[in-house]
């Protein structure tokens, strides 16, 4: 270990060399390299965590650079996890840093989060953090929970006892799952980039607590910030018992984890490679979704315009064609078109979805 790179934090009062130690030893995984998981990440690494996991499946696109700070836009389209990976090696040489380029599924979470002594969850999708949160806790291993939605955040610490009550986790405080669409997400309700920076600098903040046993850790408790006003208020969470959690491997392999980022059966998620395909081949019909004013506007003769307000209407009319491309802004509105349209053709025909929609490939709709 080099004395001088972590000096500042070795001379703080109460901190010391036995601190930087522990941090040297811990193992931390950080579930997301978004928002949230990106300033986490950055700070994490540079106070010196020994051992840093990265989980992500996505691919960096141009809409992430507002708030995703480790990524350029060089790296529209690389690896998430690889770019992630390599700038907090370049940022510090001295950690263990492990890429997962996957998505975290029931059959393989258990497996990742049993390497790791602390879990930092950076999602932004309901189903990934009640996964997450049963995870942790039929490990037993504490989670440090962030989010954000329009202007506010929130920050917790899961599966912790203090001594004063037993530990608490994410279903304490939300018991039942969200309908499908029930809220927005960010790509939905759109963030402020600052925000998500704010919340997880905050949650690497409550991760070095933790470790070094500094502190007062939001153990039992949720913080929730909002940004416009710079208030701050806590509230003590206390045992629910009024829900179902898995007590056994068999049991969380059971449970349910609708997962509104996977198309139902019979729809296939494409990305451009597969789009330009499409476009080549016959009977296919492309269909774009948005509503008129939406820019960028597209080619006409190759893109057929049903805006969701009046997709209703449509789909009432015989579509000849094998093959159905749905194609909108974010890939959102587009799962919700193949849904109706699956619903009335069934396997008859194959239907297709942008997967992020035209933010993520824009290059392929805005010619040079």
């Amino acid at each position: 270990m080099s004395a001088e790179r972590y000096n500042r934090q070795i001379i703080l009062k109460g901190f010391g060399e036995e601190a930087q130690q522990q941090l040297l030893r811990a193992k931390v995984l950080v579930i997301g390299a978004g928002g949230l998981g990106c300033p986490a990440l950055q700070y994490l690494a540079a106070a010196g965590i020994g051992h840093l996991g990265i989980v992500d499946d996505d691919t960096v696109s141009l809409s992430n650079l507002h708030r995703q700070i480790l990524f350029t836009t060089a790296d529209i389209g690389k690896l998430k996890t690889e770019v992630a990976a390599k700038r907090l090696q370049e940022m510090n040489t001295q950690i263990g840093i492990v890429r997962h380029p996957i998505r975290l599924q029931k059959g393989n979470i258990l497996d990742i989060l049993s390497r790791y002594d602390y879990i930092l969850d950076g999602t932004d999708n309901f189903e990934s953090r009640y996964l997450i949160n049963d995870a942790c806790a039929l490990l037993n291993k504490p989670l440090i929970f962030a989010a954000v939605s329009g202007f506010e955040g929130q920050l917790a610490v899961f599966n912790t006892p203090d001594h004063l009550v037993p530990s608490t986790n994410y279903r304490d405080l939300f018991p039942i799952p969200p309908e499908k669409g029930e809220i927005p997400n960010c790509a939905e309700n759109g963030v402020i980039g600052v925000l998500p920076g704010i919340l997880g600098t905050m949650a690497a903040a409550e991760t070095i607590k933790l470790i070094t046993k500094i502190g007062q850790p939001l153990t039992n408790k949720i913080l929730n910030y909002n940004l416009l006003t710079q208030e701050q208020y806590i509230i003590n969470i206390s045992q629910a018992n009024n829900y179902t959690m898995p007590k056994t491997v068999d049991e969380f392999l059971n449970m349910e984890y609708q997962d509104t980022c996977e198309l139902p059966q019979g729809y296939i998620e494409i990305d451009a490679a597969a789009l330009i395909k499409l476009q080549q081949t016959e009977s296919t019909l492309l269909i774009d979704v948005r509503e008129r004013h939406e820019v960028p506007i597209l080619d006409k003769q190759v893109f057929t315009q049903v805006p969701m307000s009046e997709f209703g209407a449509f789909i009432t009319k015989e579509i000849t064609q094998k093959h159905v491309v749905l194609i909108c802004q974010h890939g959102i509105r587009s799962v919700a078109a193949a849904e109706a349209l699956q619903e009335k053709y069934g396997a008859s025909k194959k239907i297709y979805s942008l997967k992020g929609g035209i933010v993520k490939w824009r290059d392929h709709f805005i010619k040079s």
